[in-house]
């Protein structure tokens, strides 16, 4: 058979970009990259034999712009294109223009994109092929009583959605009727940003359910075949966290069911390439039709590591127009995999995006462990893209021995100058539910609100010594010191004395002393004696900040010793602050405008996310953010507010 391409152009960022390379590299393609001016120097352009910048770093411009990419792949001399996930993956236009530019697109094709792309059409499609879908509204009539009519014999709570859609953005949950005009306008509104299309549909929501999905692939040879599930129950935001594959609640009989009715979905729009079929599986073994992914997953790993095959490079194969190399009964799952996905957001302040610079990744390693990733100390995290920093996975023999060699790989990932949810995922993986497989898509809501930690004495003792030792502006290197150190550690303020006598230091916090002996250190990683227990920690020093890691648990201390006095800053000062840096999307209210408390002001996006700004007070704005458009910072004024009857 003649090749079909030779060079393949990955019009994706991010870990996904470089896992891609990799597999391209590995089937002897040569691989371009492209980039945005917010990714000039990013890992995936350093990995790829060559790159084209596409544009500026707001993803319209760039990575979902058709043209862009496609002459991006002309200058590249490129002819294939492969999407990833998310941009222009499930994009019928854009893959349908790679064909008539030439190139050949890794995915599936344009018509079968389309077919599931609506997803309103694509539910009425699975019923006619037979496969079960959850009581719902698929209709044209998008009119508000429309909807009031259908949710009444719908029944609640129900689930509003995207119809031409997915990752959580245009989804919103009901409970009671007078909830129902303000989700479907929101919902609406969230939809046309993200997909340039605000049509919606309704179905019933299934509370507790489990989020089961089934990898399938086929070929142009008319071959389907499913390689199991994967269990993807845990999400926050209606979004994905944690995944595993096989799923704990699916017997070999209700695998050979599941996977029967994702092969005739797939059939039903004549799949060819990866994609996934998701379904909700309630507690009796009842599963529902959700939707098609006509796509790579993001949580294709798993799957990988309990079949032994490398779905992107079989990608790779099919698209030459390979017919796919085994059989339905040929494909065995062994073992256990389960994938977290590291994020740059604060678990504990409801998952808020984070931005900022990495000044220091190590990921985990060990025996079980893949860890997939686009990262590079300096790399800068920007609002621009999704959340999704990098993704972990552990494989075991079993379930257990995958969590724990997860767990393993978390405690000794080190990740610092942005924040992350590391320590949630640690948390949720130790939590009895899911350590018992019984975790549903309840499972976030139902956990323990998670909280800072307060660092014990020996942290707070470690904490001052590499002040001390590591020098810096706040603490100059000595043999001890007499001056406390003021530090701020995860939000509470400690006077901390520390000095040094032979091998011995001794912290003196509050006026209780702490030993600490034998100290070693390397690159971002200390060993130490306390109370005669030997341990370790990874850290990371930079500035005035500390990022301590210690028996899977991250603190971050603050070295304000020299700082000035803060100002006591809140809303009551008339200021509202931007809660995220973002991009101000939405101006509802400028200078001159009287204002109520609770009034929409403005709309901030960040990674994929819209945040409004509500007034916190009754009064006059008398500064306003300005234009549309433009990046804001978190904690940045976006307007003031003169209180009613203030002076």
């Amino acid at each position: 058979m003649n090749s079909r391409f030779s060079s393949v152009l990955i019009a994706n960022r991010g870990e996904i970009a470089c896992r891609i390379i990799r597999a391209a590299h590995a089937e002897g393609y040569r691989a371009t990259a492209v980039y945005s001016d917010a990714d000039a120097d990013a890992l995936h352009v350093r990995l790829a034999d060559s790159a084209v910048r596409i544009g500026p770093a707001a993803p319209a411009q760039s990575y979902m712009s058709v043209a862009s990419v496609i002459a991006a792949a002309k200058v590249a001399d490129a002819d294939a294109v492969h999407p990833g996930y998310g941009f222009l993956a499930e994009n019928a236009d854009f893959a349908q223009s790679c064909l008539d530019a030439g190139l050949v697109f890794i995915g599936p094709p344009p018509r079968a994109i389309r077919a599931m792309g609506d997803k309103s059409a694509a539910k009425l499609r699975m019923i006619e092929a037979g496969v079960s879908t959850a009581p719902g509204y698929h209709g044209d009539d998008q009119s508000a009583r429309r909807f009031a009519s259908e949710a009444e014999r719908i029944g609640f709570p129900l689930m509003i959605k995207a119809s031409a859609g997915g990752g959580g953005r245009g989804m919103r949950i009901v409970h009671a009727m007078q909830e129902l005009e303000p989700a479907l306008h929101a919902a609406s509104a969230e939809a046309q940003s993200a997909f340039g299309d605000g049509r919606l549909l309704m179905e019933r929501a299934l509370i507790g359910a489990r989020h089961v999905e089934v990898q399938v692939f086929g070929d142009e040879h008319g071959s389907i075949v499913h390689m199991g599930e994967r269990d993807c129950s845990i999400q926050r935001r209606h979004q994905k966290i944690i995944e595993e594959s096989p799923s704990p609640a699916v017997s070999p009989e209700l695998r050979s069911r599941i996977g029967e009715a994702a092969v005739r979905a797939a059939a039903a729009v004549g799949y060819v390439g990866a994609g996934t079929v998701e379904f909700l599986l309630d507690d009796k073994g009842q599963f529902y039709f959700l939707e098609m992914n006509t796509r790579i997953q993001v949580e294709h790993p798993v799957t990988e590591a309990v079949i032994g095959i490398d779905l992107v490079r079989l990608q790779f194969r099919v698209a030459q127009g390979e017919p796919l190399p085994f059989a339905q009964d040929e494909i065995k799952m062994t073992g256990h995999a389960i994938e977290a996905r590291l994020c740059a957001e604060d678990a504990s302040a409801n998952f808020m995006p984070a931005t900022g610079e990495i000044v220091a990744w190590r990921p985990g390693a060990g025996e079980g462990v893949r860890i997939d990733h686009g990262l590079r100390e300096g790399t800068i995290v920007t609002p621009y893209y999704d959340s999704m920093l990098a993704k972990i996975i552990g494989y075991g023999e079993d379930r257990e021995q995958a969590r724990r060699r997860l767990l393993r790989a978390l405690d000794d990932t080190l990740i610092a100058g942005i924040v992350s949810n590391r320590d949630f995922l640690i948390a949720a993986l130790k939590q009895p539910q899911f350590v018992q497989g019984a975790a549903t898509t309840a499972f976030i809501s139902a956990m323990p609100a998670p909280a800072l930690a307060a660092p014990p004495s020996d942290v707070v003792a470690l904490a001052a010594l590499l002040y001390a030792e590591n020098g810096g502006p706040a603490a100059p290197s000595a043999p001890w010191r007499r001056t406390p150190l003021l530090l701020e550690a995860n939000g509470r303020e400690l006077r901390v004395a520390i000095r040094r006598d032979g091998e011995t230091w001794t912290a003196d916090i509050g006026g209780e002393a702490h030993q600490l002996w034998s100290i070693r250190r390397d690159a971002n990683e200390v060993s130490f004696v306390s109370g005669g227990l030997a341990a370790r920690a990874s850290y990371a020093r930079w500035g005035d900040q500390l990022k301590l890691n210690i028996d899977g648990v991250g603190y971050d201390f603050v070295d304000r010793t020299y700082a000035p006095p803060r100002r006591d800053a809140d809303e009551a000062d008339g200021a509202v602050r931007s809660p995220v840096s973002g991009v101000l999307v939405g101006v509802d209210a400028r200078a001159g405008d009287s204002v109520r408390r609770g009034q929409a002001l403005a709309t901030v996006e960040a990674m994929k996310m819209r945040y409004v700004i509500l007034a916190p007070i009754d009064g006059l704005i008398v500064a306003d953010p300005g234009d549309l458009g433009s990046q804001v910072a978190a904690r940045a004024t976006l307007f003031e507010i003169k209180a009613l009857g203030g002076s």
